[in-house]
């Protein structure tokens, strides 16, 4: 028995039937047909209410637009019992939208303002805005929100009171109002003008995990249980992948694993791709660097050798002018070159070479 009929069973034993008169309350809380959140007793069919108890949780414009709005004030002020309101929803509603469609006016609503929650520019507040709104001021019982989100007239009904848990139901009441639900496939576009049908159990996935509602925000889910309701929907996940393929418990895992496997390799692959860029515009950079101290040892060898060549020439032109001052090779005696320090050397010596000199003149003039 799926959680729809479930519900409807409940309301049966509860009296809520097409009559919608208390005839009897569900106290068997052994039946595993009903979801324990739709379970109806005595002590259980006053809900809790959430957050702040006068505004529902809603966006300060939403609800100043509501409570101004004629159809509310007017029409609205009048209905107030469940059955009423239910069969307006029916007969009224088209859409789930805070906005009538085209009315918003978001002209200039750029930058940082635009779509915050409490900012806005206001337009003509949605019908099912205003029902919503009106439900909670009449505080609705257990077994009546159990028969709107199991009821089998409208979808926007269902919407609706599945709207109603998300803003004002306990956080951690949240996935066991909705579990039952996400394999919903009954059809609702929740869209003010049209063009985004889905199946019930998206519209349910989107509140639990989504804060963002056509130009609103829910109320935000504390961050515990927002990561155990993350937890719940990849174990579900896994179970519906092993449903499906029929496979033993681990291949699901195995999935993952080859996954994550395919993942790191290609993590790797960049990584050394990376690797081999960062080497190869090291190596240029070396390559530069060595061009650059090859090119400066060349000059400096330039360098090196013209000052060589310099010193040389210098010496060349020095020797040169030294053979011309004295006439050529200048005689040296033995005894000049071993004794040149000694008394005879400094008289002796310079008057021989002199007489030689002397000598090699004459004997060169006279050939």
């Amino acid at each position: 028995m799926s959680a729809a009929d479930g519900g409807a069973a409940a309301l049966l034993i509860a009296g809520l039937g097409t009559g919608g008169t208390d005839v009897m309350y569900e106290d068997d809380l052994t039946d595993n047909s009903i979801p324990d959140i739709q379970k109806i007793t005595k002590k259980n069919n006053i809900l809790p209410l959430w957050g702040n108890t006068q505004t529902m949780n809603l966006n300060a414009l939403v609800l100043e637009n509501i409570i101004q709005c004629t159809y509310y004030k007017n029409y609205l002020a009048e209905t107030t019992g469940f059955q009423q309101l239910t069969e307006e929803i029916y007969y009224s509603v088209k859409h789930l939208e805070p906005w009538e469609r085209g009315t918003r006016k978001t002209q200039g609503m750029t930058g940082m303002c635009g779509g915050v929650r409490g900012v806005g520019a206001g337009g003509v507040v949605s019908t099912a805005f205003c029902l919503l709104y009106k439900l909670f001021t009449i505080r609705l019982s257990r077994k009546q929100l159990v028969s709107m989100i199991n009821n089998s007239d409208s979808p926007y009904i269902r919407g609706i009171g599945f709207m109603y848990i998300r803003f004002c139901q306990p956080p951690q009441d949240l996935w066991a109002w909705m579990e039952p639900y996400l394999d919903d496939e009954e059809q609702i576009d929740p869209r003010s003008g049209g063009g985004d049908v889905m199946v019930m159990a998206q519209v349910v996935k989107m509140m639990l995990t989504k804060l963002d509602w056509y130009g609103t925000l829910f109320p935000r889910i504390p961050v515990p249980i927002q990561k155990e309701i993350e937890l719940k929907f990849r174990e579900k996940a896994k179970l519906d992948y092993q449903r499906e393929h029929g496979d033993r418990e681990g291949d699901y895992e195995r999935h993952r694993s080859r996954s994550r496997s395919r993942d790191r390799l290609r993590e790797r692959s960049k990584d050394r791709d990376r690797d081999r860029d960062r080497e190869r515009s090291r190596e240029r950079d070396r390559e530069r660097d060595r061009d650059r101290t090859r090119g400066r040892s060349r000059e400096r060898r330039r360098d090196s050798r013209g000052r060589s060549r310099e010193k040389s020439t210098a010496r060349s032109s020095y020797a040169s002018d030294k053979k011309r001052k004295h006439g050529g090779n200048r005689y040296k005696c033995k005894h000049h070159l071993r004794h040149h320090h000694c008394r005879k050397h400094k008289e002796y010596c310079p008057a021989k070479a002199k007489k030689a000199c002397q000598e090699k003149l004459e004997k060169n003039t006279k050939s």
